[in-house]
């Protein structure tokens, strides 16, 4: 077991960037009262199973309540959340700041629901204006502690993406592509909402990279939208796996149970990249973070921060991890 009496390689290496860790790569999103239930069981039996929570669960207030009644859904949402594990990870998206329901959803749900939420989500999000508001209404409720996750649906938004990436309190900011494209007014095909048509149509392909450059720039996840052929697994595994190894993507969203751990999977690293990557940063800790020779290549500290974010990121995903770095997370 290595010396941890030593300085933390995250500290090392990443500094203030490395104070939160990595989000899980999953956040499942769903606004029925049942489905939630049932997820946040699967959330508990996945935490067991992985020994990590491998997916944030998002209660949906905007989608998911029906017109006329959201106040009763968020009172709903608030129950449920109160009733998750003390381990469990819950968040919500509230409505837009452009939205009726927006102020009230947040007294509802931030102001009544002090300490269970690991973030919020601001749909409809168009300009650092919009963040702003987000924050003045979650504050003014008791939630300045709260990391905001921003949902980016239109050109505007996406123009707008590295000064909303820039504001400190947004974590996380998510593509929404159905509503992206919809809001071209049929210059984009509807084949672009699909599998194919999402990496293939160049309008949306730019928008996706410069979402995830714009959250790169600030240290921000990039999240990336959701496969609407929810039934088929093999379609988010392909989607999943190119939006982390192609788009630059650390997480990405899921709208139904079984592509959870399609997405977890893809975005988890492999045990040979685990185990080059415990075997640097232990060389690198032995040499004083010096540069070091590793398999005939050399490393130094670009390389190393890019490998003890590996082991971050095999951690959240529930990966098993060497012995001679387990310390690190414990």
């Amino acid at each position: 077991m290595t010396d941890l009496n030593t300085a933390h390689p995250r500290d090392v290496l990443l500094g203030s960037q490395g104070t939160t860790g990595q989000l899980p790569a999953c956040d499942h999103y769903c606004g029925v009262e049942a489905r939630i239930r049932k997820s946040l069981q699967l959330q508990d039996e996945m935490r067991e199973e992985f020994g990590a929570c491998v997916f944030d669960l998002t209660m949906d207030c905007e989608d998911g309540a029906p017109v006329g009644g959201e106040a009763e859904h968020a009172a709903m949402v608030l129950e449920l959340a109160r009733s998750a594990s003390p381990e469990a990870r819950v968040s919500v998206r509230v409505h837009p700041v452009d939205h009726a329901a927006f102020a009230a959803d947040v007294a509802t749900l931030v102001g009544q629901g002090a300490g269970l939420w690991r973030h919020v989500m601001i749909p409809k999000v168009e300009s650092i204006a919009d963040v702003e508001l987000a924050v003045q209404h979650v504050d003014a409720h008791g939630g300045s502690a709260l990391p905001l996750q921003v949902l980016l649906e239109s050109s505007l938004a996406i123009r707008n993406a590295f000064e909303i990436a820039a504001h400190p309190r947004v974590q996380s900011i998510s593509f929404g592509l159905m509503d992206f494209v919809s809001a071209h007014g049929g210059a984009i095909p509807g084949e672009a909402m699909g599998l194919d048509g999402q990496f293939s149509h160049p309008l949306v392909m730019r928008a996706k990279l410069e979402l995830a450059a714009a959250c790169h720039a600030h240290g921000k996840a990039p999240s990336h939208c959701v496969v609407t052929e929810f039934s088929d697994v093999e379609a988010i595994r392909h989607a999943a796996a190119r939006a982390a190894r192609e788009l630059g993507y650390t997480r990405m969203w899921s709208i139904h149970p079984t592509q959870i751990r399609p997405i977890v999977e893809a975005f988890a690293p492999t045990e040979a990249e685990i185990g080059d990557a415990a075997e640097i940063i232990l060389a690198a800790m032995a040499a004083e973070w010096a540069p070091v020779s590793h398999k005939k290549k050399l490393h130094d500290r670009a390389s190393y921060r890019y490998y003890w974010q590996l082991l971050e990121r095999a951690h959240a995903t529930g990966k098993p991890l060497p012995d001679s770095v387990q310390g690190f997370f414990a």
